[in-house]
C-alpha cells in the first residue's frame, strides 16, 4: 500500500485574515486532507485565530501583529527551535503559497534538513513594493529577499501564464509550471423565482441591471475605473445597481469617491462577508461581474461568478482574462473607463446574450477545488520523486543567506 504523504501548506496569512491566498491555502488543506493525504497549515500567529473550527492541524509560529483593516501579521520564524518543530512533523513536502516570511521559514528548515519545497507565486508583489516601500535601497532589499525565496524552491508554480511573465519582470529566470486555482462554490443554476426573491431583498426592481465588483477594496484593482464608468452610465440616463463586495485599505476613499460622483443611490455596499453561500447569492443576482484588475494573477472571483452562470467583464490581456473569449464565455474591454462604459452600454440590456455567455463561463472557466487540488497532489508525487532521484537531499544547501541579486 502506498504510504500516506504529509504535506505542509505554508501561507503568510490564514483566517481570520481574508484574501485570495488565504482562500487558496484553506482549500488546499481541506481537499488534501479530505481526499489525498495529511496536510498541515503553517502560518504566523494571529490573536483572533479560531483554529479549533478547522478539521485539520494548523501550526502557528511567532509573529508581529499589525492592527489594520486586512488584519495581517508578520511571521518571525528565526527562533531555532521552530525549524525543528517542522522537521519533527515528518513532512514529505513543504508547499509555500507566499514567497515572504513563511518561505524564508522553509529555507531555515532546509538548512538543517533538506525537504522538497514547492512555491506557488500568486501575487504581483511589485505593486505593493512600489506602493509602500519608500527608498530604492529598501526596494532592492525586498526584491532580493523575494527572489531568493523563489529561487530556493525545488519547483515553482504559477496560477496563469501571465503570472509567469510577472515572475520574469522581477528577475526570475528559472522554470515554472502552471497550476490553476479552483473554486469552492459548487456549480449551480438559480431559478427565476430565487433571483426575484433576492432582488426583493435588495430592493432592486425586477428588470434593472445589476453589476457586481468582488475583491479587495484597494485602488490598484482599478475600482476607480468602475466608478467612473458607472457615473458615465448615470449621465446617459441608465438605471442600474452596483454591488460592492469586499473590504480593504481604501474602503473609506472609495466610499468618498462614489458619493462625490453622485452614485450613492446606485451602490449596494455589503461590508465584510465570509458566508460563502450568501456571497454566491450576490453573484447569482448580478447580471455581470465587473473585474478590471490587471493586478490579479488568476482572479478567483471570476470562477466564483462562473459557478452560478454569471459572466465577467475583464481587461483584454490581463491574467484574469486568460481563457476568456469575448462574447462566448466572458466579455473583454480595454483598461479605461470609456471602454468599460461602452461595453456595458452594449450588453447591459441584452439579457439573452448575458445569459448565454454566463453558461459559457460555467462550462469553460469554472474549475472545482477538488479537481485543482487533485492535479496538484499528483504533481507533489513527481516533485518528491525527482528530489530524491536527483540527490537533492545530499547536496549542500545554498539558499540560507540573503544574496543581493536584484538590480534595477
Amino acid at each position: 500500500m502506498e504510504r500516506e504523504l504529509r504535506i505542509a501548506i505554508g501561507t503568510d496569512a490564514f483566517p481570520p485574515t481574508t484574501d485570495g491566498v488565504c482562500t487558496v491555502a484553506k482549500n488546499y488543506a481541506e481537499h488534501l486532507n479530505k481526499s489525498h493525504c495529511k496536510a498541515t497549515v503553517i502560518t504566523p500567529k494571529n490573536p483572533y485565530a479560531e483554529d479549533d473550527k478547522y478539521p485539520y492541524e494548523i501550526f502557528r509560529y511567532k509573529s508581529w501583529w499589525i492592527p489594520s483593516t486586512a488584519g495581517y501579521s508578520i511571521g518571525w520564524p528565526f527562533k531555532e527551535s521552530l525549524s525543528y518543530d517542522i522537521i519533527n512533523k515528518g513532512f514529505d513536502l513543504l508547499h509555500s503559497h507566499c514567497p515572504l516570511a513563511t518561505s524564508y521559514y522553509f529555507r531555515l528548515v532546509n538548512d538543517k534538513k533538506r525537504i522538497p519545497v514547492v512555491l506557488t507565486y500568486h501575487t504581483k508583489y511589485e505593486y505593493d513594493f512600489e506602493r509602500v516601500i519608500p527608498t530604492k535601497a529598501a526596494k532592492d532589499f525586498a526584491y532580493s529577499f523575494l527572489l531568493n525565496n523563489i529561487n530556493s524552491a525545488d519547483e515553482v508554480w504559477v496560477t496563469s501564464e501571465g503570472t509567469g511573465e510577472s515572475l520574469r519582470k522581477i528577475g526570475y529566470t528559472g522554470d515554472y509550471i502552471v497550476m490553476p486555482n479552483g473554486c469552492d462554490m459548487p456549480k449551480r443554476s438559480f431559478s427565476k423565482e430565487e433571483i426575484s426573491a433576492l432582488k426583493q431583498e435588495l430592493d432592486v426592481p425586477e428588470n434593472m441591471p445589476i453589476f457586481i465588483y468582488a475583491g479587495r477594496m484597494i485602488w490598484y484593482k482599478n475600482i476607480r475605473l468602475i466608478l467612473q464608468a458607472c457615473k458615465a452610465l448615470k449621465e446617459k440616463g441608465e438605471e442600474f445597481r452596483l454591488i460592492m463586495l469586499g473590504f480593504g485599505d481604501n474602503e473609506r476613499q472609495i466610499k468618498l469617491l462614489y458619493k462625490r460622483l453622485g452614485l450613492s443611490n446606485r451602490i449596494i455596499w455589503t461590508n465584510r462577508l465570509q458566508d460563502r453561500e450568501l456571497i454566491q447569492k450576490y453573484y447569482a443576482v448580478s447580471d455581470l461581474l465587473i473585474f478590471p484588475s490587471v493586478f490579479d494573477t488568476n482572479g478567483l472571483v471570476v470562477r466564483e461568478a462562473a459557478s452560478c452562470e454569471t459572466p465577467s467583464l475583464l481587461i483584454e490581456g490581463s491574467c484574469a482574462a486568460e481563457g476568456v473569449e469575448n462574447g462566448v464565455n466572458g466579455f473583454l474591454c480595454k483598461e479605461s473607463a470609456e471602454s468599460i462604459t461602452a461595453k456595458l452600454s452594449e450588453i447591459m440590456h441584452n439579457g439573452e446574450l448575458i445569459k448565454e455567455v454566463g453558461k459559457g463561463a460555467q462550462r469553460d472557466i469554472y474549475i472545482s477545488w477538488e479537481d485543482a487540488v487533485a492535479k496538484a497532489y499528483e504533481r507533489y508525487k513527481i516533485v518528491i520523486e525527482n528530489f530524491y532521484k536527483n540527490g537533492e537531499d545530499k547536496k549542500p544547501y545554498q539558499y540560507l543567506q540573503l544574496k543581493p541579486i536584484f538590480k534595477r
